[in-house]
């Protein structure tokens, strides 16, 4: 029996970034892409099409993308909120678009300033356009389990969300534990809940360590056949819009994990090691990832 793939897809530039106070230069983040990508991850987010007013470290994406080296099976994944986002994605040539909404309407109103119906019409012309566009799909919902506004969020509500948004024609769901409050129970009611509705192989896992439980909760949903996981390199990360949320999952942390489970990713652990505490120590901070810490110790 072959053994099974896990992919992971690399956060550490977005999502990891655009909580850093300081902004780094658009050369910089393709270096690490670059770098990013020589430890065999093929599914990495090189930044957002957002205003630079609202996300300053995000700015530039473009020069980002113009950069980095483009190989056969490496997809360079961008954020766009918009029309004007989608068309900066399209002229930089990436090759996954996302959009983002959250099972909270609280959330919502804070991170986008609008309902989350509004936000999903908002996308429908972006949908329509990223797919005359071939480009692939991917949307991101988040507070799927809580909300810093609203606390618990119901599985069903968050089951309401995504059914919308494959009706918007999104190739691939990513379900955000924004503030890290999930543990394997609620993962699992989650998926009850979610898992009708598409083939696991379109569903992502999107887990912040807030409280510590990322990998127990990844580990929950490898038992649902989840094979996609979202990681940030050395845990950056964190929310802007949500207080108290720390970083997102250590790609070294959940590679451990998956070794250990006997999965194939086609990364390298100790390579991804490395470019973490590289990339900590431009930033001048500690290095979240434990797996990170030991390996570089």
């Amino acid at each position: 029996m072959s053994t099974e793939t896990v992919t992971l897809v690399e956060m550490g530039l977005r999502d990891g970034l655009q909580n850093e106070t300081t902004p780094v230069p658009a050369e910089v983040r393709a270096q690490w892409f670059d770098a990013l990508a020589r430890t065999g991850l093929r599914r990495i987010e090189a930044g957002s099409f957002v205003s630079p007013k609202w996300v300053p470290q995000m700015a530039s994406t473009d020069q980002v993308l113009a950069q980095i080296e483009r190989h056969p099976g490496l997809w360079a994944e961008v954020l766009t909120p918009n029309l004007r986002g989608l068309e900066q994605a399209l002229a930089a040539d990436a090759d996954v678009v996302a959009v983002f909404t959250a099972a909270s309407e609280s959330f919502t109103q804070k991170n986008i300033n609008c309902s989350i119906s509004e936000s999903i019409e908002r996308f429908r012309p972006v949908a329509e356009e990223a797919r005359k566009a071939g480009k692939y799909l991917r949307a991101y919902v988040s507070c799927v389990v809580g909300c810093p506004y609203e606390g618990p969020i119901a599985p069903s509500r968050v089951a309401d969300v995504v059914e919308q948004l494959l009706d918007l024609g999104a190739d691939e769901i990513s379900l955000g534990d924004t503030i890290g409050v999930a543990r394997p129970r609620e993962i699992h009611a989650l998926l009850d809940a979610v898992l009708p509705l598409l083939p696991a192989s379109k569903l992502a896992l999107h887990c912040h360590d807030t409280r510590g439980q990322a990998v127990a909760n990844i580990y929950a949903a490898l038992a649902r056949d989840i094979r996609i996981f979202d990681s940030a390199v050395a845990g950056l990360g964190g929310c802007p819009y949500a207080k108290g949320a720390t970083g997102n999952v250590a790609t070294e942390d959940v590679l451990y994990l998956l070794e250990g489970e006997g999965f194939a990713t086609g990364v390298d652990l100790n390579a991804v090691a490395r470019v973490g505490h590289d990339i900590c120590t431009y930033l001048g901070r500690a290095n979240p990832s434990r797996v990170g810490r030991a390996l570089q110790s």
